[in-house]
């Protein structure tokens, strides 16, 4: 078997480059929670409006050389930039609020596996000639089956929060699903009407970090109070709110926002998965079979 044999039969469609980019990011975004255990004296909403916002900045930066280049496109998009801008700075502090009102494992499920349904909304409403195929539709049900098994596994879900709190922490997460979604619509809506993927998510992040960076006037108490709490927020910014966003924007230049946002349910697992071997949590028989069905449902999404 020659050379070129081999290379024919290694070679991805550009949609599994999107996927395999995407899947990349989730597995950044996956490191956020077990990262963020090392600092427990930093407010959530500290965490994530820095991280962001930070992250933001820093891709706002490296796009400027193609805002020029984008720059009559990206006037046809204003009120989807703002929208997407704003969507952006809230999504963090709904985020890391829900994780800390229903517990980690909830909030950071709810967030992530309800995004789907509200992407999926936007492009039935928004995007032209989109139909939800049944593979997207099965995949899905199964992620979220999975999803579902994950978080009940937990035994100690319950004890963490009261009712109340985690019923608030849920609707929180249901926001934080809603505008993780309006963003990722929004980016791959300029994208997809010719504007580069660096333009696009540099555009709505530096928005975004405009409205982020201010809150921690309020919220950022101990961000620099120790070299560990320093090391922190600095791998939060620059690693998954920076690098994660750019595989991000570049896999939403293959994929939907839909069928992204199905592939980002490899986040939770990474989560889970880093939650057992660094931080020495206890995953349930019921939990790993959540995870394989996620497993499942990712593999279905990645064939396109």
């Amino acid at each position: 078997m020659n050379s070129k044999v081999i290379m024919a039969m290694f070679q991805l469609t550009q949609y599994q480059y999107g996927s395999l980019s995407i899947l990349f990011a989730a597995v950044l975004w996956g490191t956020t929670g077990t990262v963020a255990s090392f600092a427990p004296n930093i407010s959530p909403l500290a965490i994530g409006a820095f991280s962001m916002g930070v992250g933001g900045v820093i891709q706002a930066c490296l796009a400027v050389r193609h805002f020029g280049l984008d720059v009559c496109r990206l006037r046809q998009h204003k009120a989807n930039i703002v929208l997407s801008a704003l969507a952006l700075a809230i999504y963090p502090l709904t985020f890391y609020s829900s994780m800390q009102l229903a517990g980690v494992a909830i909030g950071t499920v709810i967030s992530i596996a309800s995004a789907p349904f509200f992407s999926v909304l936007l492009e039935c409403l928004f995007s032209k000639h989109n139909m939800v195929s049944r593979r997207w539709l099965m995949s899905l049900v199964i992620g979220l089956i999975g999803i579902a098994l994950l978080v009940f596994s937990e035994p100690s879900a319950e004890a963490h929060t009261t009712l109340n709190s985690r019923e608030v922490g849920v609707m929180l997460g249901l926001l934080a699903g809603l505008t993780y979604a309006g963003y990722s619509w929004g980016a791959k809506a300029m994208i997809s009407d010719g504007v580069r993927s660096q333009s696009a998510m540099g555009i709505i992040f530096g928005l975004g970090a405009m409205l982020l960076l201010p809150t921690l006037v309020f919220t950022g108490d101990n961000l620099f109070s120790s070299v560990t709490n320093i090391l922190v927020v600095s791998y939060m910014a620059l690693v998954p709110m920076c690098l994660g966003y750019i595989a991000f924007g570049f896999g939403l230049r293959y994929v939907k926002a839909s069928n992204a946002n199905v592939l980002t349910l490899f986040e939770p697992v990474v989560a889970a998965a880093l939650a057992v071997i660094v931080v020495g949590e206890f995953i349930p028989v019921l939990g790993w079979i959540g995870i394989v069905l996620i497993m499942v449902c990712l593999l279905l999404q990645a064939k396109g």
